[in-house]
């Protein structure tokens, strides 16, 4: 069914905890900090056997102007004008607000089914203050523990008559979808055969992640991208909270946009809050296909910059490097130069990582970027066959042969692709864990260059064979 549901309130009456419960998973950062959410979420509920469209806002506040808080009710009023059905959300245990009251008159203006929600009602002191609701003249409230899943039946009971209504109507919402997960290495069950390396499934969306310092404009980039205003935005730092996936496709690829909370240095971050909204940007890098790290062109590749980009080296996904605000700066030649310095010299491990600029609030350069994101999400699922790689190793290892271990020669036998996403290389060999460091970056230098891997991470695992003929390994 094709039924959206906006749920709205002030804050902290539980709006995430409800949009958590409806969508029967823990996306949305919960905490007893009034205002965590800001930007509108949406998700896929289920209730019952009903599926519909459900919207988590910001809390309500009194606020018309271009404050962060004008700005914040934007968002929510936007969500109610494209719901079908609000479900205003009240908190039983304090009772009824002016403010309560101030925008039971707001979502009433929007000539739309109002559904009462008196949330935190467990128990009979509950139920009896939920009684308040009567007050707003929105009909009877629904008492409700999202946090518990009580009263969920009531609800069905109200939205089935509204969805049933709705039936048959198709909708335009694209939904902020769960995160696909990228499979793991798991090394125990690969034999070396080029049979054992399998196309990934293809994935039905490219996860693309939006990371960053705080205020570097992820948020405006991906505005830019979608071409409107759906998410917050302003010059204030650390806006975004949660991490928002939105479905979205380019020249016929459908992509999956995760724009992020920004990331400052472990050592700066005290409140519990940042801590969660870090924890889940982490996770949206962990989960992408390709990330794009934002840099202010003005401020470029600060030591937290390469904090962020090893990380999603080590988590083996595909980089970019985007520095964005690039109409603020005057000497470009020199700017460039500079960055693509620092970069060779910073993060050696990535050699021919795409370096773009953009403007997104002029929208320049941003054709390019996308470009380049679906090019290295290619090279990150490139494979090569055991043939032209034992070729290539017989080549490399002829000019540079492995060093003396104990007075006698390292073996190296074959190698294989034992994975993509990103490329993973098995080579086997005698005395394969005392192969030197500079021999192994010598071999991922040389594999990069001839196989054309530039800025992709890349995983050589170094595996021992035995002798056969010897009770003791060569």
């Amino acid at each position: 069914m094709s039924l959206t549901v906006a749920i709205v309130g002030r804050p902290n009456v539980g709006k995430s905890t409800l949009f958590n419960r409806l969508i029967r998973k823990r996306l949305a950062i919960v905490d007893d900090t009034p205002g965590v959410t800001r930007d509108r979420r949406y998700g896929e509920a289920h209730l019952g056997n009903l599926s519909f469209t459900v919207i988590d806002t910001a809390g309500l506040e009194d606020a018309v102007d271009d404050s962060l808080e004008g700005r914040m009710r934007q968002q929510t009023e936007a969500a109610i004008a494209e719901s079908d059905v609000t479900l205003l959300v009240f908190d039983a245990r304090a009772g009824l607000t002016p403010m309560d009251e101030h925008f039971a008159r707001v979502v009433r203006k929007s000539k739309k089914p109002v559904i009462l929600i008196a949330n935190k009602a467990e128990g009979r002191a509950g139920l009896e203050s939920a009684q308040e609701g009567f007050r707003l003249g929105l009909g009877t409230p629904l008492p409700l523990s999202a946090e518990h899943g009580e009263g969920l039946g009531d609800l069905y009971d109200a939205l089935e008559p509204i969805a049933m209504k709705k039936a048959g109507e198709k909708s335009g919402v694209h939904l902020d979808a769960d995160l696909e997960e990228v499979a793991p290495l798991d090394l125990e069950e690969d034999t070396g055969d080029d049979e054992s390396v399998e196309a990934p499934p293809a994935p039905k969306h490219l996860q693309l992640a939006i990371v960053g310092r705080p205020n570097v404009g992820k948020s405006t980039l991906v505005n830019a991208l979608l071409g409107e205003d759906r998410l917050l935005t302003g010059p204030e730092a650390g806006i975004t909270r949660d991490s928002i996936a939105i479905d979205w496709s380019w020249k016929d690829q459908a992509i999956r946009l995760i724009d992020t909370a920004g990331l400052r240095r472990h050592s700066r971050v005290t409140e519990k809050l940042e801590r969660l909204s870090g924890a889940d940007t982490r996770r949206a890098i962990q989960y992408a296909h390709v990330v794009v790290l934002v840099l202010d062109a003005n401020d470029m590749l600060e030591k937290q910059d390469l904090t962020i980009a090893r990380q999603v080296v080590e988590e083996g996904r595909a980089l970019i490097i985007v520095a964005n605000k690039w109409d603020s700066i005057e000497d470009k030649n020199a700017a460039i130069k500079k960055l693509n310095d620092r970069i060779d010299w910073s993060l050696p491990q990535i050699k021919g990582v795409p370096i773009l600029t953009v403007s997104a609030m002029t929208e320049r350069g941003l054709d390019k970027m996308m470009k380049a994101v679906l090019d290295i999400y290619q090279t990150w699922n490139k494979r090569v066959s055991t043939a032209k790689l034992n070729r290539w190793l017989s080549e490399v290892t002829a000019m540079h042969p492995p060093p003396l271990v104990s007075g006698r020669r390292i073996k190296i036998r074959y190698m294989t692709q034992i994975k993509t996403r990103p490329p993973t290389f098995a080579l086997f060999a005698s005395k394969a864990d005392e192969l030197p460091d500079s021999y192994h970056r010598y071999l991922v230098k040389s594999l990069r260059d001839v196989f054309d891997l530039p800025g992709t991470p890349i995983r050589l695992i170094l595996r021992r064979t035995d002798n056969p003929f010897d009770n003791e390994r060569d």
